[in-house]
């Protein structure tokens, strides 16, 4: 469903079956990392999650997360950052909408963050990689996002900031979770499985008081105390809300979300009152950068025009191309740069020529051409005086054949996540329309409009995840009373 969850009143509550101060719904990296802090921070806290143990899609990501301003693994490989380059480059990469409040304190807390997750245990090997979002080795530090592309790498200075966690044997958001959990398991706060929460309880006075959950085929009641987490993920895995909210995302078929992610926590959230917002915006992967040459190509629409820098980030890509060219698009490369991609894509059309490459794609005459020509004649002076792309990627196309990859949504296999939720406070309390408090109600993670607004850098999510749901947890926390 797409609609709001109905609220449960209090006086329809027959019993409680179990209370706690602070209960924290879903138990993702967002969800283990706010009630850690809760319980640190003395209040006694209940984790309800809905499968048989925590992890939900943080433990299926590729672990990396997106930390900077300076953290030992930046200078350990003798990169200089700092909060505020940090800042700079995340106001201009994450909107338009950008939320100010939200990554000004991230960028300025972000060391801290670091050594926090440390601290769990969380490992991270003291080596560069080098580009991209997912580092097939036990190395950490990549650029993973569009750092070193125009116009960011004019704003503020280009630093690698994707940190992902040393693997073993098995992905790195699996051994996050892993650390995470364990660290959850040391804490006092307790933890319930098998418990699909429906809805929240609301008093006379609609302050969130509980959750309703199933439990074994029965509705059973959770007293919040002082306060109830939302951290149930987000909505990609929902097709009536996608269909409402973001219709585009149909076209991609790769949704990035285990199960859990249906929009339980937003609708739930909404149902007493909360606002969402930017429930259009996705991370909106286009795979087309491996191997690595592939950013020496030219990506075209149907009309044989060039839209954006290739260079961009690949999730920047996606987005121009789904949302200005409805994932309608073709990689141009000559046989010098041409290797099989990964993951695969058909080859659309060969030609010896780009008169003939254009024919047999179907353009307008001379559409192609004119790109492509234009393209090279930059190129072979080491400009991009349209877009800008990077000189390390800027190469004339001229060695027959020439080919155009076929990166449409029908084709290609494009990979979504939605990233609107409720809107929230920077301490994660969750606000109505009009900006007000929902009494009693936190929320952090993918449930949320978190970082990113637009221009997703690979990391932000698990960062955003992590770090506002240590804020939560420790907002939800001071509600608590102690003689």
């Amino acid at each position: 469903m797409g609609r709001a969850a109905a609220i449960r009143p209090l006086r329809e509550v027959p019993a409680w079956d179990d209370e706690a101060d602070v209960v924290v719904v879903g138990l993702g990296a967002a969800g283990a990392c706010a009630a850690l802090e809760a319980s640190s921070a003395g209040a006694d806290t209940l984790i309800l999650e809905r499968a048989s143990g925590g992890g939900g899609t943080s433990a299926l990501s590729t672990g990396q997360i997106y930390l900077g301003g300076g953290t030992p693994i930046q200078e350990k490989c003798g990169f200089e950052d700092s909060p505020d380059e940090m800042y700079a480059y995340l106001m201009a990469s994450c909107g338009p909408g950008a939320d100010e409040p939200k990554i000004r304190l991230f960028c300025d807390d972000c060391v801290e963050h670091f050594h926090w997750l440390v601290a769990q245990g969380v490992p991270f090997k003291e080596s560069f990689y080098g580009d991209g979002s997912y580092t097939p080795t036990d190395d950490c530090l990549s650029y993973s996002g569009s750092e070193l592309a125009h116009p960011y790498r004019d704003i503020a200075t280009p630093a690698p900031r994707g940190h992902t966690v040393q693997q073993e044997t098995i992905e790195a958001g699996a051994i996050l979770m892993r650390r995470l959990l364990d660290s959850v398991k040391r804490s006092a706060a307790r933890t319930q499985v098998d418990t699909l929460c429906e809805t929240l309880v609301l008093d006379e006075e609609r302050r969130v008081v509980g959750a309703v959950a199933q439990v074994e085929g029965k509705l059973r009641h959770f007293r919040a105390r002082q306060a109830v987490i939302l951290t149930a993920g987000g909505f990609i895995n929902n097709t009536e809300m996608v269909e409402r909210y973001a219709p585009l995302l149909r076209k991609c078929k790769m949704r990035l979300g285990c199960d859990g992610d249906d929009g339980r926590g937003i609708r739930m959230g909404m149902g007493a009152g909360a606002d969402v917002i930017r429930m259009d915006t996705a991370s909106i992967v286009l795979p087309f950068t491996v191997p690595k040459s592939q950013i020496q190509g030219v990506m075209v629409n149907r009309q044989g025009q060039r839209f954006i820098n290739e260079d961009a980030y690949q999730t920047v890509v996606g987005e121009a191309a789904l949302h200005g060219q409805a994932g309608q698009v073709y990689l141009i490369v000559d046989d010098a740069i041409y290797e099989k991609p990964f993951p695969p894509t058909e080859i659309a059309a060969v030609g010896e020529t780009f008169e003939e490459l254009e024919r047999e794609l179907g353009f307008a005459e001379g559409s192609l051409q004119s790109t492509l020509e234009l393209y090279n004649r930059g190129a072979q002076r080491g400009e991009d005086p349209v877009f800008h792309k990077a000189p390390a990627h800027l190469v004339p196309l001229v060695q027959p054949p020439f080919a155009a990859l076929d990166y449409s949504t029908e084709t290609a296999i494009w990979a979504v996540f939605t990233m609107g939720g409720l809107r929230t406070t920077p301490d994660g309390a969750v606000l109505t329309p009009d900006g007000e408090v929902v009494s009693g109600l936190f929320a952090a993670g993918r449930t949320t409009s978190g970082l990113a607004a637009q221009g997703y850098s690979s990391g932000l999510s698990l960062a955003d995840g992590t770090f506002f749901g240590r804020r939560a947890g420790r907002a939800a926390a001071g509600r608590v009373a102690r003689c």
